[in-house]
């Protein structure tokens, strides 16, 4: 017996997919009304410690040692199962980017798209869970202010900056996809003038949009927590927490409310720039935070072009494995939001 063609000409792409665990979410639902929130870790695969989070918890609901007192979470250990067994931060390519369903998924993360975009709309809010490169301490990213603009526009500022505050770190970000836009434009700027190939880099500004951001395309709240550096295992720790605080102040489950962080720091992006050339290099070894003086120089470009600082700012998202045509490092200054 002959197998159909159309069938001959997907079965490789298949037994690919057969090779991955299948796509986990983990329901608990209340028969009382109440908030729905989802939890999602390893969104990029080698950032595991809110997955390790997630099942310590999952399995204190089993045992009766947390109840759910109203509402719904759900719980997304693996969000990216091929980068999970790969042990590397993208499966094909980074999940957290131009996240949108498709009808012709042509990468791996685009099934996971169009399998976590529709979970994600069922919910009213959403903490996602990862880890970062350099750095010594966790830090979470919220969203804009309440807009109506075409860009992002959102009406739960209040519960972001509320919560924000009470997951257990002391650093709080802002300001992600407006400067992702205004990177989108630099860049956009220099495919023109010829130095990039536009088919081989990224110029729509919805390539900055993943899982928090289209969260909040669908009406709901969202926040990005990096508990830890990706091998610290105290990570897990601080993942859990944060859980464990969100469930409590949403009113999901009994325990002590959470109180908001006293002496915190509150950073707001406002500039991003791209690499050019492998051989562009960093002044020194940057860690996410570190304080540039104005003036300082942050790095060269191959062609001996100094990039300094044009004021007292922060690095952030430092990455000396950036590709050309790819964001190489973040600035950030202090205060803006939060009653700062």
């Amino acid at each position: 017996m002959s197998l159909p063609s159309s069938l001959l000409t997907s079965l490789p792409e298949q037994l690919a997919l057969d090779q991955e665990r299948p796509f986990e979410a983990i329901r608990l639902q209340s028969p009382l009304k109440g908030p729905r929130l989802i939890v999602t870790a390893a969104v990029h695969g080698n950032e595991t410690c809110g997955t390790f989070a997630i099942e310590r918890l999952v399995k204190q609901f089993e045992q009766g040692e947390l109840k759910l007192k109203c509402g719904a979470v759900t719980f997304v250990p693996v969000t990216n199962p091929k980068a999970y067994r790969l042990q590397r931060r993208n499966g094909d390519r980074n999940l957290n980017r131009r996240l949108i369903p498709t009808d012709t998924p042509a990468q791996y993360e685009d099934h996971i798209a169009n399998w976590l975009c529709p979970l994600l709309a069922e919910h009213d809010g959403l903490l996602d869970l990862h880890s970062f490169q350099s750095g010594a301490q966790p830090f979470a990213l919220f969203g804009p202010k309440n807009n109506t603009e075409t860009l992002e526009p959102f009406a739960h500022a209040n519960i972001e900056e509320a919560l924000v505050q009470r997951l257990g770190c002391s650093r709080f970000v802002y300001g992600w996809l407006d400067t992702y836009a205004k990177g989108i434009g630099r860049r956009a700027a220099e495919v023109n003038a010829g130095r990039f190939n536009a088919k081989e880099v990224d110029v729509d500004t919805r390539y900055g949009i993943g899982t928090t951001e289209y969260m909040r395309s669908t009406g709901g709240w969202s926040i990005t927590l990096e508990c830890s550096q990706h091998d610290d295992p105290g990570g897990r720790e601080v993942a859990y927490q944060a859980i464990l605080n969100t469930l409590i102040y949403l009113g999901l489950i009994e325990g002590t409310p959470p109180q908001p962080a006293q002496d915190f720091q509150v950073l707001g992006l406002y500039d991003v720039y791209d690499r050019f050339d492998m051989n562009d290099t960093f002044a020194k070894v940057w860690k996410s935070f570190d304080p540039i003086a104005q003036g300082e120089i942050i790095g060269t470009r191959a062609d001996g072009t100094v990039l300094r600082a044009q004021q007292d700012c922060f690095i952030v998202f430092p990455n000396i494995k950036s590709q050309p045509g790819q964001e190489w490092f973040y600035l950030a200054r202090s205060g803006g939001r939060l009653g700062r």
